[in-house]
């Protein structure tokens, strides 16, 4: 079983502005509301490519019950755990450039993550996937996914996958997660890089990440592709297929869903991040996630 933890699931608000201006009333021309958050996404994505998946989290409020009811209708598998406050409802701007305006989230606190814990440890067998993605309440700080992961070391052969930023991530890597992915820009952050490096770069300070533990590392590039490497000391590199930008929410969960997918499928390393790099990019070309045939597409397009 592939099991995801969204600790910040949202309600994205998507609208689009034609020539949005600053300091006056602007008026939509087109708007939507889908549910968010990365763990989530993901789990969607899963079950778009055919495989079993549950989805756990914290919702709260009536933009929590938004979310449940959606999840119901979208026939995905879940369990969510009931909090204080409000989900958040994050707004998705689309005018000549793209512009997102996120919320806090819900007041999860460390009662609430101890009964994420004892979900888990009930549900959590050898050979299961966990995939803990995306940012936390702002109740909860830096060490909040470390902590799960520290409740749960007893659980052995889980493959755990982080997909989050900054110390989120790096405090995470004690636990050896099978799989990280930060985009290039969150990889520049966590060293202090003031400009992207080149491909060989890239592959230096994802070398670093596995020092750090990290067993595999993907480090995804928006429209230059992704790179990674392997604990098999591979290092490699996909170029993405060009396309027409439509929207780059999700894209990341994409890449993350369709390399847990093929590489369950083939146990190959390459073919995973040909995969999963063809899934983000088909998600960026589509309003949503995109479709089992449409990331088989644009994989044609890449062979």
């Amino acid at each position: 079983m592939i099991y995801t933890v969204t600790f910040n699931p949202s309600l994205d608000y998507y609208v689009q502005v034609n020539n949005l201006k600053g300091g006056i009333v602007n008026r939509t021309s087109s708007e939507r509301l889908a549910v968010g958050g990365k763990g989530l996404n993901v789990s969607l994505a899963l079950k778009e490519l055919g495989e079993e998946t549950f989805a756990l989290g914290f919702v709260a409020g009536f933009t929590g019950k938004y979310i449940r009811d959606k999840v119901t209708e979208l026939g995905l598998n879940y369990n969510f755990i009931e909090v204080d406050g409000q989900s958040r409802i994050n707004v998705k701007v689309k005018s000549n450039t793209e512009t997102d305006i996120n919320g806090t989230g819900a007041k999860v606190t460390a009662n609430d993550v101890g009964k994420l814990v004892r979900k888990l440890k009930a549900l959590l067998k050898e050979g299961d996937w966990l995939v803990v993605c995306g940012s936390v309440p702002s109740t909860l700080d830096f060490n909040a996914y470390a902590n799960l992961f520290k409740k749960l070391k007893n659980i052995k052969g889980v493959n755990i996958v982080v997909d989050a930023c900054g110390k989120l991530l790096t405090e995470t890597l004690k636990y050896r997660p099978f799989l990280i992915k930060p985009n290039v820009y969150e990889m520049c952050e966590i060293f202090g890089l003031s400009a992207i490096p080149d491909v060989e770069g890239i592959f230096a300070c994802a070398r670093k990440l596995q020092e750090m533990g990290a067993r595999n590392v993907i480090v995804s590039m928006g429209s230059a592709g992704a790179a990674m490497v392997t604990e098999t000391a591979q290092s490699m590199y996909v170029r993405a297929t060009r396309g027409q930008l439509v929207n780059s929410v999700g894209a990341g969960d994409s890449m993350v869903a369709g390399f847990i997918h093929e590489y369950i499928k083939t146990g190959n390393y390459f073919s995973a991040l040909n995969f999963a790099t063809a899934a983000g990019s088909a998600c960026a070309f589509t309003n949503d996630l995109a479709t089992k045939e449409q990331i088989e597409y644009i994989e044609s397009l890449m062979l």
